[in-house]
């Protein structure tokens, strides 16, 4: 079974705002949240098995650094199961400071491009190999979710 590590989010933002009485999405059922639960860990262990590193965790937590991919499970009832590539940290580092100092974006610098292309990869790697392995999967929305895989379900 794959192992936790989990990372912060809309979970962390949630439970901030939700003393100051802002509408906050809905949460899905218990039974749903179960079946991703489920899905998650089945996702989990194709990509091991494919020999990619993955470890499942949850939005409320931080990853702690740890590469390889990520599966997690968004409680919202519109969300799912989704799985984020994570990069050595050195990586992920580099890209950060680079970007905190400031560039301009129509010149970005090479390790900014490296980190981007090696996330565009991995996130294709992770569509190709859960698809062959029977899951439905898309590229999750960039704009909640970046580079993230979506499992939707798992066809056998």
């Amino acid at each position: 079974m794959c192992d936790g590590e989990t990372i912060g989010g809309r979970f962390q933002w949630e439970k901030r705002v939700s003393g100051y009485n802002f509408d906050l999405p809905s949460k899905a059922t218990p039974e749903v949240i179960t079946e991703r639960e489920r899905l998650a860990d089945e996702a989990c262990r194709a990509l091991v098995r494919a020999g990619i590193p993955a470890y499942r965790g949850n939005l409320d937590e931080d990853s702690g650094g740890r590469p390889g991919a990520h599966v997690r499970v968004d409680p919202l009832a519109d969300g799912g199961v989704l799985v984020d590539w994570n990069t050595q940290g050195e990586l992920a580092a580099a890209a950060v400071d680079l970007l905190e100092r400031g560039v301009d974006p129509s010149h970005l610098p090479r390790e900014i491009r490296h980190f981007e292309t090696v996330q565009t990869c991995m996130r294709d790697a992770v569509l190709g190999i859960l698809a062959s392995a029977g899951f439905q999967v898309e590229k999750a929305d960039a704009h909640s979710h970046g580079n993230a895989v979506q499992v939707k379900a798992f066809t056998h």
